[in-house]
């Protein structure tokens, strides 16, 4: 069987305002700006698989177009899914999520909301993308920002829901689940991000990434919030944070081969 050579980002593009920090006060034309280079940075780092954050599809406060769209038909991905986690209507509609692009088939999606806000709520997104046939399962996930509690419950419901779904469709998996994504954790080891890699034991001998470097806030970055959890099966691990401006957050890249 042959190996493949992948690439996955992860990076919250923050509704797509760029360094502005009030949502709602970057301009449709600038939004728009922001999304092509945020499209172009996917191209020129050769990106395969892209799990997006803070994703707007309509929202007022986003220019009233769909985000995800934009970025796909401008860096030439062929496939995306779309998780939408807040969905709110009337003069402030409001809808995003978090968001898949890749060059390879998606076979299977599923979107997970952790409760019922209609603003600010969190979730993840589960997809399974076709790799020549095998099957790689990747959930792009957002936890709460500022509550520890909170966080650990969202872990909880992601870890069942994991177990669940390892019993429907585990056979069909070339590796356990990747996850990837927001973790909004504090550089304290008592968080969401030692607390799933626990977790994630169950499944064999997960790796997190990137080993080093803060990715918020993205000019001076101090605190590591965007991980990817790597599970046995991937080999020949690279990953790094890119450096750049797009966003509050800085994308992490790790490369990856799956046989």
């Amino acid at each position: 069987m042959s190996t493949r050579r992948l690439r996955l980002i992860t990076f919250n593009i923050a509704h797509g305002r760029g360094l502005t920090p009030i949502q709602g006060f970057t301009s449709s034309r600038k939004l728009r700006l922001n999304l092509r280079r945020i499209a172009h940075l996917l191209g020129t780092l050769r990106a395969d698989l892209v799990a997006l954050q803070e994703v707007d599809e309509c929202s007022v406060w986003s220019g009233s177009f769909d985000h995800l769209d934009y970025i796909r038909a401008h860096a030439g991905f062929p496939h995306a899914a779309f998780g939408i986690n807040n969905r709110r209507s009337g003069l402030v509609n409001l809808c995003y999520g978090n968001a898949i692009l890749s060059r390879l088939p998606i076979s299977e999606t599923e979107t997970i909301v952790f409760g019922k806000r209609r603003v600010g709520e969190k979730g993840f997104l589960y997809t399974e993308i076709d790799v020549g046939g095998r099957v790689l399962p990747l959930v792009n996930l957002h936890l709460h920002f500022s509550s520890r509690r909170r966080r650990l419950q969202q872990l909880d419901l992601l870890v069942n829901w994991l177990r669940v779904k390892q019993r429907e469709r585990g056979a069909a998996w070339a590796v356990p689940p990747m996850v990837c994504g927001d973790f909004n954790t504090p550089d304290t080891k008592d968080d969401a991000t030692a607390a799933l890699l626990s977790h994630l034991c169950d499944y064999g001998d997960y790796r997190l990434h990137p080993l080093l470097g803060p990715t918020f806030p993205s000019p001076l970055p101090r605190r590591a919030l965007d991980f990817v959890f790597v599970p046995p099966g991937c080999k020949a691990v690279r990953s790094e944070v890119v450096r750049c401006f797009l966003s509050d957050h800085r994308p992490v890249m790790v490369e990856f081969s799956v046989a």
